[in-house]
């Protein structure tokens, strides 16, 4: 099957998966990414047959990947996740990484690197699949909004740092050392991001906004794919870099362009999410092992244990954690949003099998339980909020003065 062909089969899942949220709506809401990962296992070599992943359908999706977090780094304001809500974000994961990794030893048998595998896997949170859940209930810009972002981004890439740190194959110092150096040149980057633009800056964006041109889109995409190289060149994991490009981005276009900011982002995001971020969540359907999981009754059997152990591991610390001024519907969502998970397990069990830590089995049971964790808890999550009265709140000043 050429890519031609399977690039056809999932932009048609991406169109239907709207229309099919869109007809559920009335009765029950539903995240979109739900039916883009079950249209994309219905359409994959599993069960239709009609798309399987190659490499050019793999480079897309991984693009769509980096987009999904440089959104979610461009989305997160630090004027509001700083002070107390930091350091409870922070003080969560790492209760988080102390019990996956106790229970992980304890599922392995004692074997340190099985068990580090696991317990990393047990606390990773899926910023990215929850971004768009926040963005189409309107929270982004509200209270719960920034908590749900200031959490997932310390579960998205506390792992992602000690992936880097522990299963690269160096040298741990020597992998500190380049996650060092990598924070270097990003801190310098924003140093300069947050001087003044020159004068030719502002007015070559606004000029070009609306021609072909398109300067500041091509200038954000250079940024994005710059942060994704010199990652890349540090032998660190792309999505450092996409979170780096997205923080980046938002210091550049609030300096360069305030007034036109949100258009320019606007534009930007019709490519994410038209586009690359559809295509990332159809093709992880289409690449899940479907029949190696059902194939074993032992493996199966472990993917609701495994499912319970990202709500304990992930969710539990975050609900205790979470700000005092949340109530208690709004702590339980925000627990279920922290647990749901899959990109970083779908690449730390690979990092594990490739390295023969992990068995192929076991690989499956929790990237099963992740992908049930993507179906699940963001749907319980918006009907708690929705039972609980919450509605969309802007944040007001006192929000982060509290912390």
């Amino acid at each position: 099957m050429s890519s031609a062909t399977t690039l056809l089969l999932i932009m048609s899942a991406a169109v239907l998966a709207p229309l099919l949220a869109d007809g559920l709506a009335r009765r029950v809401r539903v995240p979109l990414v739900i039916f883009e990962i079950v249209l994309g296992v219905l359409i994959g070599p599993d069960v239709l047959g009609w798309a399987r992943s190659d490499e050019v359908i793999d480079v897309l999706s991984q693009l769509g990947l980096s987009m999904l977090i440089f959104l979610a780094g461009y989305e997160i304001e630090f004027a509001n996740v700083r002070g107390g809500l930091l350091r409870s974000s922070l003080g969560a994961w790492l209760i988080s990484l102390a019990a996956g990794l106790g229970l992980g030893l304890l599922l392995s048998g004692g074997d340190v690197f099985t068990g580090f595998v696991v317990g990393t896997a047990l606390t990773s949170t899926a910023l990215g699949t929850v971004l768009p859940v926040l963005k189409d209930g309107g929270e982004l810009k509200g209270r719960f909004g920034d908590v749900t972002m200031a959490f997932g981004a310390v579960g998205e890439f506390g792992p992602v740092i000690a992936m880097a740190l522990l299963l690269s194959g160096r040298r741990p110092a020597e992998s500190a050392a380049l996650l060092v150096a990598f924070g270097a040149i990003t801190a310098g980057a924003v140093v300069l991001a947050m001087r003044p633009p020159p004068a030719w800056l502002p007015r070559l964006m606004a000029r070009t906004l609306h021609s072909s041109g398109q300067f500041a889109v091509r200038f954000v995409v250079l940024l994005l794919a710059a942060m994704l190289g010199l990652s890349q060149a540090f032998g660190l994991d792309v999505l450092l870099g996409a979170f780096a490009a997205g923080v980046l981005t938002r210091l550049v276009l609030d300096g360069a362009a305030p007034e036109s900011s949100a258009e320019i982002l606007g534009k930007v995001e019709a490519i994410g999410f038209g586009f690359l971020v559809p295509l990332f969540f159809v093709v992880t359907g289409i690449e899940f092992q479907l029949d190696e999981l059902l194939g074993n009754p032992g493996t199966l059997a472990l993917v609701p244990l495994f499912l319970l152990l990202f709500l304990v591991v992930r969710g539990l610390p975050v609900y205790f954690l979470a700000p005092r001024d949340l109530v208690r519907a709004d702590r339980s969502a925000l627990a279920l949003y922290a647990a749901t998970c899959l990109p970083l397990v779908v690449a730390i069990t690979t990092i594990g099998v490739d390295q023969e830590l992990l068995d192929a089995e076991e690989a499956a049971a929790l990237v099963g339980a992740a992908m049930l964790s993507v179906l699940l808890l963001p749907l319980v999550a918006t009907r708690l909020r929705t039972r609980g009265g919450a509605k969309p709140a802007e944040r007001t000043s006192t929000d982060t003065e509290a912390w």
